[in-house]
């Protein structure tokens, strides 16, 4: 059937709330003001000044880029709670010489939990009830994940990987202006929860910037991650204390959901793009699969010949987006629960058929795009780091927690904010979660699956050698923040500090709208308008934690993308 019809009525889908309303406060600094950092030994980026500075430490001392991540994914559920956690989950992705792997750390749905469960009496979907409560949390992976990750592939002991982040939560640290900021910004959402305002409250005032954030319950929980292992937190006091507090506010993860907690290790999703290696996760994040998708659908044009972001590279990039996202509502969803097409979606073939009936020339309307006909199938606040070592290991590490602070709710005794993760399964076949991204059946919930994400930590390699790591926060923003850092290095041969910098667009299929962030050319935006595109001004997408290695010099570049700030350091 032509991919490009007009959709049934009854999948014409409005588009509900603003895009913003619940986006991570993001500061509009110049982009002027980069962290970056250069070196032929290691390097960390992440956006937490702190956490990358310890990581650059393990990574001085000799540990390796996984000791360096899990050391940091640590500290940032100290120093950058609206993120970093021990409440919520992730992707890992690691290369080194001789492997590669993917580890799954996403939350997954309570035992309990079923389709139905965010539905409201008129049998809409409810977001209260899937974002701001306990309902609306999955049980966490992250500790689970970063211990697995440390067993693997590390040489630290969890004790030592630990000991920064209970030293930090333990003796406090200074709170820096973005947390200052970001707390302010989620005032009244934090306040609605009396251990959550204990812990980041001064009498009735968020912290503010360079006063001490002491979080005594989140280290002692720590300690016992120390003492015991995962056991610490999936079992004995800090599970009793999880469960408790959701058996009395009406949650659903209890200790049996917690003690039967499992991380996957994965095989990395792969692709090729002239002549590069693209590893990527695999489901449940769509993040793999469509950024591979989109890589293979862009190669039929030769991007590098037209200029970044210039008309006609703006209009191919859209209109290949909008094919892959509506692909996405139809088939994406936990692999270990239905059974989703990655090969036909990465294939070439495909690819070569999508970009066929691409026009050069005019927009086609979304309402005229439906996901591609396959047989036999049916149909946030997050923050990326990225880590090499002196041996050539690197991860790609993106972990959330969903909405900026989750769920903000901190579970009382234990410090640990938890995450609203559920929110990102499809309430509903066809309802949009607080990104506007639409879901289909393979999305719906159900006990102990894993919501779908669009996480996409990422590793480019040339003859198994490391090129670029990278990644990015931003809900559905994220897989088109990915592809365009990708193109700007690979094609446009930028260097990381412009990669990363330069304005950048984005297309969801739904609603049909072309988001840009400041700083295009206006003719540039004007032509694309006499194209059949609809411009919105968007505040900035994403934030790339990137590094680039140049295989001429030898030379690591790392940078900190300016749109959340941060700090890259190297040797």
């Amino acid at each position: 059937m032509n991919r490009f019809k007009v959709l049934a009525l009854g999948l014409v889908l409005f588009w509900t709330g603003s895009l913003w309303a619940q986006e991570p406060v993001i500061k509009p600094q110049s982009l002027q003001t980069v962290s970056k950092a250069v070196g032929k030994k290691y390097m960390a980026v992440s956006s937490d000044p702190i956490a990358t500075k310890i990581g650059a430490e393990v990574l001085a001392k000799g540990g390796n880029a996984v000791d360096a991540a899990v050391t940091m994914g640590f500290v940032m559920a100290v120093t950058y709670p609206s993120a970093g956690n021990l409440g919520g989950g992730g992707f890992m992705l690691v290369s080194a010489p001789k492997y590669s792997a993917a580890l799954d750390y996403r939350e997954r749905a309570p035992l309990r939990a079923h389709k139905d469960m965010f539905l409201g009496a008129d049998g809409e979907p409810d977001p209260e009830l899937s974002r701001h409560n306990h309902l609306a949390s999955g049980v966490p992976g992250t500790v689970a994940g970063l211990a697995l990750a440390l067993h693997r592939w590390g040489t630290l002991s969890l004790k030592d990987a630990l000991a920064p982040a209970i030293a930090l939560a333990e003796k406090g640290f200074v709170v820096d202006a973005n947390l200052a900021e970001t707390l302010g910004a989620r005032k009244d959402q934090l306040a609605r929860w009396p251990a959550t305002k204990k812990i980041f409250f001064k009498g009735d005032q968020p912290y503010k910037e360079g006063e001490l954030l002491v979080q005594a319950d989140l280290a002692k929980t720590l300690k016992l991650i120390a003492l015991k292992g995962t056991e610490g937190f999936y079992k004995g006091e800090t599970a009793k204390l999880i469960a408790q507090q959701m058996a009395e506010q009406g949650g659903l993860i209890d200790l049996l959901d917690l003690k039967g907690y499992v991380p996957a290790i994965r095989k990395p999703v792969e692709g090729t793009y002239k002549g590069y290696e693209v590893l990527s996760m695999p489901p449940p994040s769509s993040g793999g699969v469509h950024l591979i998708q989109l890589l293979n659908i862009l190669e039929s044009f030769q991007v590098e010949r037209l200029g970044p972001n210039r008309t006609q590279t703006i209009h191919l990039m859209t209109e290949a987006m909008k094919l892959v996202y509506a692909d996405r509502s139809r088939y994406l969803g936990d692999a270990d629960f239905v059974k989703v097409p990655v090969t036909k979606l990465i294939s070439k073939g495909l690819a070569r058929d999508e970009a066929r009936r691409i026009s050069r020339t005019t927009a086609t309307p979304s309402a005229q795009i439906a996901p591609i006909r396959i047989g036999g199938y049916e149909s946030t606040q997050t923050t990326h780091f990225s880590v090499i070592d002196a041996k050539g290991m690197a991860v790609s590490n993106t972990y959330t927690l969903n909405l900026s602070f989750g769920s903000g709710i901190v579970i009382a005794g234990t410090g640990v904010l938890m995450n609203n993760e559920m929110d990102d399964f499809s309430a509903k076949p066809g309802s949009t979660n607080a990104y506007g991204l639409i879901g289909g059946r393979a999305n719906e919930i159900a006990p102990k699956k894993r919501m779908l994400s669009s996480m996409s930590p990422t590793i480019v390699r040339r003859n198994k050698k490391v090129v670029l790591v990278t990644g990015s926060p931003g809900g559905s923003h994220i897989i088109t923040t990915t592809l365009q850092v990708i193109l700007n290095v690979l094609d446009h041969q930028m260097v990381l500090e412009r990669a990363v910098t330069q304005p950048r667009m984005h297309h969801q299929w739904l609603p049909d709208e072309l988001w840009v962030e400041p700083g295009f050319d206006p003719e540039v935006l004007n032509d694309l308008t006499k194209k059949g595109h609809q411009i919105v001004q968007s505040r900035y997408l994403g934030a790339a934690n990137s590094i680039h290695w140049n295989s001429k010099t030898g030379q690591l570049t790392g940078v900190a993308d300016p749109r959340l700030g941060g700090l890259a350091l190297g040797e």
